[in-house]
């Protein structure tokens, strides 16, 4: 089934001998109906030429960071935001090396380190370059960004050698970017609602009651849905982080405004509410600022407990509830206690005291609690958080599958 037909992809050609076979490609995933813009790198030019890649892309050819006509008619920034998929082609052991590094020094590692879409490698290189530590290292990172690998193969190699290093053909890759798009198809009918950050309680105008959070692991699950295809609904307290323009983001500041807001947009296929919700709030909120005379004494009262009302209302209860637990002590022993008293099909738990994944960190480390006895416990080790949101969700598509 061609899964490829109208898809958008951006194609960044490095420089490096298996270059020629980026043709090869552009050819294929044009007769599957794909429209391809290509950059070209510096070095690139030097295996193929601008003019070779525009007859067979019928499209302009993007080579220069620093090029007024470029940037008047697409800028860096809309060239990421217009793919649905970034291919880079081939992923040489520089370019590895320069996007482990965070580096955006030309146009194609600026347009990468600012998509907002999956990014595929397909590295070739020399088998000892292939096996090199400090290549190992850089690809395991890269995947820890969310980067995804295609290859390389094993076989004879331009130089003469024979190993693991060679690029993959043509048509397997687009077989791979194919394969893709098909489970993203497959999800499409799926809906996602993730909530995040924290929630502001006022006691007066200036001042209120909050939980310490981040949001990024909720807007990082969102995120992930959104890739894989859902849906996706980011219910999100007071942040400072972007959204991508795939997901519907409804900003709110109360835990009341939140509680609304959640239902106004059930039933869903699956909720995870990993938002830091103010477990209480003031009665009344004083109109004008409170003075300091003293004592100050609040009379608080519960919030309404999100999690709960929708995990134990059928009318609103998406097919999977997923809750959060941000611990100190006990984490397995009061997960598996929230787990039974909220109802949740699954709590996710991680260990806050630790300052390495801790709410502002870029990094977790959780661990799964299921309902279902025939699913085992599992823990997450620590990872970026958008590559615990992408293990999360893969379970997720599991199991609504």
């Amino acid at each position: 089934m061609n899964n490829l037909f109208q898809k958008k992809i951006l194609l960044i050609i490095c420089g490096g001998v298996s270059a020629y076979k980026s043709l090869e490609l552009i050819r294929l995933l044009k007769k599957q109906g794909v429209e391809v813009k290509t950059i070209l790198t510096k070095s690139a030019k030097e295996f193929v030429t601008p003019l070779s890649v525009t007859s067979l892309s019928q499209g302009k050819v993007y080579d220069d960071l620093f090029n007024a006509e470029n940037e008047a008619e697409m800028n860096h920034i809309s060239l990421s935001r217009w793919a649905d998929v970034i291919l880079v082609v081939p992923a040489t052991a520089n370019t590895i090396s320069k996007l482990s590094a965070g580096s955006s020094d030309d146009l194609a590692s600026t347009v990468i380190l600012a998509s907002d879409k999956d990014v595929f490698l397909t590295p070739a290189m020399n088998v000892r370059m292939w096996e090199h530590p400090s290549t190992r290292e850089n690809l395991k990172k890269l995947k820890s960004f969310g980067y995804k690998i295609i290859g390389p193969e094993i076989g004879d190699m331009a130089c003469g050698e024979f190993g693991e290093g060679k690029i993959t053909e043509p048509d397997n890759i687009v077989q791979e970017i194919n394969s893709y798009f098909n489970k993203l198809h497959k999800n499409y009918k799926l809906k996602a609602l993730v909530t995040a950050g924290p929630t502001n309680e006022y006691i007066d105008p200036v001042r209120f009651i909050t939980n310490k959070s981040s949001g990024k692991q909720g807007h990082a699950l969102a995120k992930a849905f959104a890739k894989k295809g859902f849906q996706t609904t980011l219910i999100s307290g007071p942040t400072n982080l972007e959204v991508g323009s795939n997901i519907k983001l409804i900003k709110v500041e109360t835990a009341d405004e939140m509680f609304k807001a959640t239902q106004d947009n059930l039933p869903t296929d699956v909720a995870i509410f990993s938002a830091a919700v103010a477990d209480f709030k003031v009665k009344e909120i004083n109109s004008s600022k409170i003075k300091k005379t003293g004592k100050l004494n609040l009379e608080l009262e519960k919030n309404i407990d999100i999690l709960n009302y929708v995990s134990k209302h059928n009318s609103l209860r998406p097919k999977l509830v997923i809750g959060f637990a941000a611990e100190t002590n006990n984490v397995e022993k009061n997960a598996k206690k929230k787990l039974e008293e909220k109802n949740c099909d699954w709590i996710i738990a991680n260990d806050v005291s630790n300052k390495a994944i801790g709410f502002h960190s870029n990094f977790n480390e959780v661990s799964i609690y299921y309902r279902d006895k025939n699913m085992h416990d599992e823990k997450l080790g620590i990872k970026s958080k958008s590559e615990i949101s992408d293990e999360i969700v893969d379970r997720v598509i599991k199991k609504l599958n």
